[in-house]
């Protein structure tokens, strides 16, 4: 039988597909923008005659049907592992529940851990040889497919084809289902707007940055700031070892800053495992050799992180504690998104040999009646997940300084961190180091003042 032949034979409308699912059933999404639309809504048309489906998915790019019809509510449990927008909102509606973990370690959780009846991944047109290429999403989806009793694919002409790496495609037998698609457009970001405090806090990074760093940026208008400025400096032969390609890195490819030749690992390619962007950066994607998709399971351990030279990780975060832990994905009891490979990049960065890991946050958030608070606490409220430990934390940075928590002792934190705190919330901060007994008579009191210089 031809490839043409077989193809033929698999290919069934979505409706057709999903009368695979039976009550009970474990039904796991590709990641991001390979999330099956098409299949979803026909799940979710199903409801009202299953019971007990569980789904889990990654970051699925807009509302899943599963989770938001409210006809097929009591047939589903919708599980994700890192919270998309409407995820959110679907959670604070209890339609939507979050599996913790760190990203590393997601293909060993379908390796060792779970069960998957069916998987359901949207992937690029079939190649001459038979592949399925998962496109801009690799994550851990190889795993879950390995995994799963019965694998349906949904075919989407406007997805990018990206190269390996490893990991990034499959093949037709291993394909139970093909459903072509209805082509619908990839999710695509609109531009993060950058503030000028995130040009602020961008300015004191990439000082600390060298010639032939190796970057990870997280999302937001943080990194494109970096980005954009990187773009404009006088740093060469920057490297690019990341879980996420974004936009931010278009501007430094286009100025020629990064070459990959520094690299010990991967040297020439810039390595990822999902891209979100504009259709720009899909555009570049495209098959691109001088980009490698890789599963999470290698972009995101300490071997492979740890083998570049001068890694530097910079990520966002909601809030930190007077200890130094670091919270980036709850506000109390209200879950927003996830662990992700912040905890990945921060502990394998500080490993690299002078590598940094920068966590960076404005001092202040403003609540939608214009109340400001401080980002920087003397401890968290009940119910927020800490995302870094206090011991692995390495710089901070706020528009008022960066401090390198490393080595110190618990006052020596309390005091860097309320030295790039906001001046108004200072003296409160040292009054509540106080009563927690971490600010001790070798402490500066002029930090209240704003006399203290931050110190790296």
């Amino acid at each position: 039988m031809t490839l043409f032949q077989e193809y033929r034979r698999k290919l069934v409308t979505a409706d057709q597909a999903v009368t695979v699912v039976q009550s009970g059933d474990w039904v796991d999404y590709g990641a991001f923008c390979c999330a099956p639309e098409c299949l979803d809504e026909a799940l979710a048309a199903r409801g009202d005659g299953l019971k007990d489906v569980k789904i889990r998915a990654l970051a699925f790019p807009g509302t899943a049907r599963v989770a938001s019809d409210t006809s097929a509510s009591d047939g589903f449990v919708y599980n994700s592992w890192h919270f998309s927008g409407p995820e959110r909102k679907n959670h604070d509606d209890g339609r939507c529940h979050f599996i913790p973990f760190v990203y590393h370690e997601g293909p060993s959780h379908y390796r060792q851990n779970l069960h998957t009846d069916v998987a359901m991944v949207r992937v690029a047109p079939m190649d001459g040889a038979g592949y399925f290429n998962f496109g801009i999403a690799n994550s851990f989806q190889r795993a879950i497919i390995e995994n799963a009793r019965t694998v349906i694919v949904e075919v989407n002409s406007l997805m990018p084809r990206c190269l390996g790496g490893a990991a990034e495609s499959v093949h037709l037998s291993e394909v139970d289902y093909i459903v072509e698609s209805d082509d619908r457009n990839l999710l695509v970001l609109p531009d993060a707007r950058i503030s000028p405090i995130d040009e602020a806090i961008a300015a004191q990074v990439v000082a600390q940055m060298e010639d032939g760093s190796c970057l990870q940026l997280g999302i937001g208008g943080l990194p494109n700031a970096v980005g954009k400025l990187i773009a404009d400096s006088d740093l060469k032969n920057l490297g690019v070892h990341t879980e996420m390609l974004a936009d931010a890195y278009l501007d430094m490819v286009e100025k020629g800053k990064i070459t990959n030749s520094e690299k010990a690992m991967d040297k020439g390619k810039m390595v990822y495992t999902f891209a979100l962007g504009s259709n720009r950066l899909y555009d570049f994607l495209d098959n691109n050799p001088a980009c490698a998709s890789y599963p999470v399971d290698y972009t995101n351990t300490l071997s492979a992180i740890s083998a570049n030279p001068k890694v530097v990780s910079i990520n966002n975060a909601l809030e930190i504690d007077l200890f130094g832990q670091v919270s980036s994905e709850s506000s109390g009891f209200r879950h927003i998104t996830g662990t992700g490979g912040q905890f990945d990049f921060a502990y394998g960065a500080y490993h690299s040999k002078g590598g940094k890991s920068f966590i960076c946050l404005s001092s202040t958030v403003s609540d939608k009646h214009g109340n400001i608070s401080s980002r920087i606490r003397p401890v968290f409220d009940p119910g927020t997940i800490v995302t870094l430990p206090r011991t692995i934390t390495h710089y901070v940075v706020t528009e008022y300084g960066m401090v390198n928590l490393k080595g110190k002792s618990t006052w020596e934190r309390a005091e860097a961190l309320i030295s790039i705190a906001h001046p108004a919330f200072r003296s409160e901060l040292i009054a509540e180091a106080e009563r927690m007994n971490i600010w001790s008579p070798a402490n500066r009191k002029d930090v209240a003042y704003g006399t203290i210089r931050a110190c790296a």
